[in-house]
């Protein structure tokens, strides 16, 4: 595959396009003009030039490096990052679809955000100072865990003196060594998979690990053995709530290690953090909100014991140590003006529960029942 002649679209101008919009992605599909995601809605650029199959091709290899190529023509589909001075940080994902090439990249602020600019409460930032476990930050794509996680790292980086890994596909933020020493491995490029990597990270002397993505068993089972045997692990999975996350682990693994793998997660989960965004009610711009769970003895038994489909009420109960469901999240936004109702709704895995938190009669009867999972609910929410 060739770049396809001179480049029509200037790529660097529909990025300078995109900050100026604050817009999350932009998409480069053949048939189309380049469009830009501007607070969750997808809309067209600047450009009015409707985008041929070369010029695809062309934007895309403009920001790929020869062995970037190679393997996007192997693998017809590669995940990417890069930086532009002055400008930004990108992430970038190539892939085919009816034979032409389309390109997604996604804006990475060079700032790490702090808690407080995330609208996250200060028990997370407690999260980041354990010494050992395992931390989960997880939501739907595009929900900001990967802005948590580096804000976690770059808390450790400042106030640990020790050694920070981040295995990451691709690498978005980047941590300068500070406090510690912080080495970061992109899949494709540093490493060959996530597996790979964490086969090895306990024979690389860390204190933190951080993982991309759990996408496998294998490289679940690591996360597990890395946070069993001392080390602070964080990861991310495209989860919806807490109990979704805790049956995803251990749902992986076949029926005759789920017991043991409830054992193994009991002991070394120390929280799971659950992102959504949402629009804000006046002006532009989306907040988060975010359902926390910390593991209590309680929550531990409940996973040990698989009683999972407790957790939500154990959550309810347990305010006093920084826990909340995503509907108290939702409640505190309502309250302070800063989300409006039907926002609330559409988010909400129990709709009927928030309106009662609010004081209104529930819209009908078909509350999800006590102890359901309501993930699906949520995935339906999450893609509208």
């Amino acid at each position: 595959m060739t770049a396809g002649g001179p480049q029509v679209v200037n790529l660097r101008s529909l990025l300078e396009e995109m900050i100026e919009k604050d817009a999350s992605d932009l998409h480069i599909v053949a048939g189309e003009r380049p469009k830009v995601r501007v607070d969750g809605d997808i809309v067209n650029s600047s450009v009015e030039h409707v985008l041929t199959p070369k010029d695809t091709v062309s934007i895309a290899y403009s920001v790929l490096t020869e062995n970037q190529k190679k393997r996007f023509e192997t693998e017809n589909e590669l995940d990417f990052s890069f930086g532009i001075q002055n400008l930004a940080r990108f992430r970038g994902n190539c892939f085919k679809q009816r034979g032409c090439v389309s390109l997604v990249i996604r804006q990475i602020p060079f700032n790490v955000r702090t808690f407080e600019d995330l609208g996250l409460p200060s028990v997370v930032a407690k999260l980041a100072e354990k010494p050992r476990g395992l931390v989960l930050v997880t939501g739907p794509t595009g929900s900001g865990k990967s802005t948590t996680l580096a804000a976690m790292i770059d808390k450790i980086n400042k106030e640990l003196k020790g050694h920070i890994i981040t295995v990451e596909d691709p690498i978005e933020f980047i941590h300068r060594h500070q406090a510690c020493i912080v080495n970061q491995r992109e899949i494709g490029t540093d490493t060959n998979s996530f597996a790979a990597a964490l086969k090895y990270a306990l024979r690389q002397d860390p204190d933190v690990v951080l993982i991309g993505e759990m996408r496998d068993l294998e490289t679940i089972a690591a996360a597990l053995t890395i946070a069993e045997t001392g080390h602070l692990a964080f990861a991310t999975l495209h989860t919806n709530s807490a109990m979704e996350s805790i049956n995803r682990i251990i749902d992986v693994f076949p029926s005759h290690q789920q017991a043991q793998i409830r054992a193994q997660l009991a002991f070394v989960l120390e929280g799971v953090i659950t992102q959504t965004l949402l629009q804000k009610a006046k002006g532009r711009g989306r907040v988060m909100a975010a359902e926390i769970m910390i593991c209590t003895p309680a929550i531990r038994a409940l996973i040990r014991d698989n009683k999972v489909h407790q957790i939500e009420s154990a959550m309810q109960a347990g305010k006093k140590y920084g826990m909340q469901t995503l509907n108290d999240a939702l409640y505190q936004l309502y309250l302070g003006r800063e989300v409006a109702k039907d926002e609330c709704l559409r988010v909400s895995a129990n709709p009927n529960e928030f309106l009662r938190m609010i004081g209104e009669p529930p819209q009908d009867d078909r509350e999800p029942a006590a102890g359901q999972p309501q993930a699906a609910q949520a995935k339906v929410a999450a893609r509208r």
